[in-house]
């Protein structure tokens, strides 16, 4: 696929007549006789094919004066997953725009931490995505405020507030001109939506529950196994068919209870502030690796006829990622050369040493994961770990607290891998682990990974390093995805949806 799909018109046609729903997020349907936009697998009766203009998003129909559809909803498509496949430019500028950044820094501080001039960042968006930063971030402001309206009883003033908005009166008239209906509307709209199987509010102040959805098929076994399996007490937990885990937000804490379902993943929020709604659904999607292309990457991978059986037996399976990528580095580096529940162990008493407390009525969930300038200021001589282990730890710290060393969604990967290399410590291995779960690169590969020759050499693929990276160059770019396929051959926990 090619990221301006939305060019290739007879393609697009192809897709919205088949409502074909693998091309949801990829583009938008506008309809020039009715005004709307839709998703490709809006299930009402394909318009002539004169009638439809194609958009690479959501704001771009809204920019051109179209309304979403109020059937098929296109503006909670699974999000394009160009953002989390690419690191140019424009996708770490859409990763941080989904991160809340334009309403809490705006545009100069979506420019700067790119590293580019505003006006650069905003040329770039509109050619490749018809809209710039402030329509984009428009847009997803929203869709929160559409969520918040539909699934709280909150009063709309707080909604407004909540979902971004600088004042009332600009939220009423986004939300009308979005969606062709008042926020009162919109809610009155809800109890026939609830009984259609949409997700119910919460009286709990602060607590949500939504669907997230996801391109199908999607594999649970291993995402939700390898979280469950490295959970790390305190700050992760599996419960009653969920995973739960606390989290870090701009605005104050939350915590997020993650279940798979056939169709969506259920998602129930707590927060200690509403603000943090959008940053906390983009993270936890992110996590859980929703908007990737399952057929896209299945179908490269079967290219290779050792690999073939392992896609058809289970296909779909998403790279575990995760919520904060300071604590993923720390935690890679508390990972070398010990198992699993060593790692675990060591993590737990940063936890219970240096995290901070907060309150969890409903499981066993005590802290947040320590932040790094919390570790920054741990005494090294209190750390049980090898000298050399403590002074990797000490420098990765010290660098995150720092600001010397960026993993966050708008990182260059290059940049990035080149800086963890050079700290002292840190090998292929914990680089390729960080870029795969922390930076998201869908394209990092652990040839020496232990697991990984293991399942090689069942398998009959090369197992030595060198011969079996230079076989995966057939898999690029999705080797992340092909490093679960074949650690899926092992009975490690980690390949194993909990019960």
């Amino acid at each position: 696929m090619q990221t301006a799909m939305h060019l290739d018109r007879e393609r697009c046609v192809r897709a919205v007549r088949s409502k074909d729903a693998r091309f949801d997020g990829w583009f938008f349907t506008a309809v020039l006789t009715t005004g709307i936009y839709c998703r490709p697998s809006c299930p009402a009766v394909p318009p002539k094919a004169e009638n439809m203009t194609f958009h690479p998003s959501a704001a771009a129909c809204q920019q051109a004066g179209f309304r979403a559809c109020k059937r098929c909803r296109p503006d909670t498509s699974p999000g394009s997953p160009e953002w989390n496949r690419r690191a140019d430019l424009v996708a770490r500028a859409m990763r941080l725009i989904a991160d809340g950044v334009v309403d809490r820094e705006g545009v100069p501080g979506l420019a700067g931490r790119l590293g580019y001039s505003a006006r650069q960042v905003e040329r770039q968006l509109l050619a490749e995505l018809g809209a710039g930063p402030l329509a984009l971030a428009r847009a997803q402001r929203a869709q929160t405020a559409r969520l918040l309206i539909e699934t709280t009883p909150l009063p709309m003033a707080e909604i407004a507030f909540a979902a971004g908005f600088s004042s009332i009166r600009t939220f009423n008239d986004t939300v009308r001109e979005v969606f062709a209906l008042s926020p009162s509307e919109l809610r009155a709209r809800v109890p026939a939506r609830r009984a259609a199987g949409a997700p119910d509010g919460q009286g709990t102040p602060g607590t949500l529950s939504l669907r997230l959805p996801f391109r199908a098929p999607l594999n649970p076994d291993n995402l939700f196994g390898h979280l469950a399996a490295t959970a790390v007490p305190g700050v992760e937990e599996w419960r009653d068919g969920a995973y739960r885990r606390t989290l870090r937000l701009p605005y104050g804490h939350g915590i997020v209870a993650l279940a798979p379902r056939p169709d969506h993943i259920a998602c129930r929020l707590t927060l200690s502030d509403l603000r943090d709604l959008t940053v906390a659904i983009s993270r936890c999607r992110r996590m859980l690796d929703l908007d990737a292309d399952p057929v896209a990457v299945d179908d490269r991978l079967r290219t290779d006829p050792l690999l073939a059986p392992l896609v058809d037996r289970a296909p779909g399976r998403r790279v575990p990622r995760t919520v904060d990528e300071a604590e993923f580095a720390v935690r890679a580096v508390l990972g070398q050369q010990v198992s699993t529940a060593a790692a675990r162990t060591h993590a737990a008493r940063l936890v219970t040493a240096h995290g901070k407390p907060l309150d969890d009525p409903e499981g066993g969930l005590t802290h947040l994961f320590p932040s790094p300038e919390a570790l920054a200021a741990v005494d090294p001589g209190t750390l049980a770990m090898p000298r050399t282990r403590r002074t990797t730890f000490t420098t990765l710290v010290r660098q995150l607290a720092d600001g010397d060393l960026h993993l966050g969604v708008e990182s260059d990967w290059t940049e990035a891998r080149a800086r963890l290399l050079a700290l002292p410590g840190f090998g292929p291995w914990t680089v390729d682990v960080i870029a795969m779960r922390a930076l998201g690169d869908p394209d990092a590969f652990l040839p020496t990974d232990l697991g990984i020759r293991r399942a090689a050499g069942e398998l009959g693929l090369p197992s030595t390093p060198a011969a079996l990276t230079a076989r995966a160059e057939a898999w690029r770019p999705w080797r992340a995805y092909a490093v679960q396929y074949l650690w899926a051959t092992d009975s490690h926990p980690i390949n194993f949806l909990p019960v």
